[in-house]
């Protein structure tokens, strides 16, 4: 029975120090990959319609919810969020989120034209809007520095 009560006395070279450092490499490399995933998930993450707005000095609105996003592209095409959307199906999908909506806080609708659309085009869209209900419409602009 020779046990001995050294924990350390088997495994360990006699007259070596453990090592107390940690080893950063497997991290680093950890960090590395995370990097380059954010790197390219980042420019994925900004979605939406292009659609060259026109600039304004006016501040941006406060906001409690996330507001509807209605787009309309250079071509005339309209777009609720990233879905395009007909004329007529425009109607029925504006009814849809007008139902959706609680009387006490109705939904804000970010209405985003380009600057070179018709004007009857859009207020043909906001006409639509008007009949749905959605009565809380912004007109979203890129700000300006140039003071006029």
């Amino acid at each position: 029975m020779g046990m001995s009560l050294d924990p350390g006395s088997g495994r360990r070279m006699r007259g070596r120090p453990p090592m107390s450092e940690i080893n950063v490499t497997p991290f680093v490399d950890v960090m590395l990959v995370l990097l380059i995933i954010f790197m390219i998930t980042a420019p994925l993450l900004v979605t939406g319609v292009p659609v060259d707005l026109p600039e304004t000095r006016a501040n941006a609105l406060d906001q409690d919810q996330e507001p509807v996003q209605i787009s309309i592209d250079t071509a005339g095409r309209i777009y609720i969020d990233d879905e395009e959307l007909s004329r007529n199906a425009l109607e029925s999908r504006l009814r849809e989120i007008a139902a959706d909506q609680s009387p006490d806080d109705p939904r804000q609708i970010m209405l985003r034209g380009d600057k070179t659309l018709d004007y009857g085009l859009i207020m043909g869209v906001m006409g639509e809007l008007n009949r749905a209900g959605l009565n809380r419409v912004s007109l979203v602009t890129t700000g300006s520095s140039e003071s006029q």
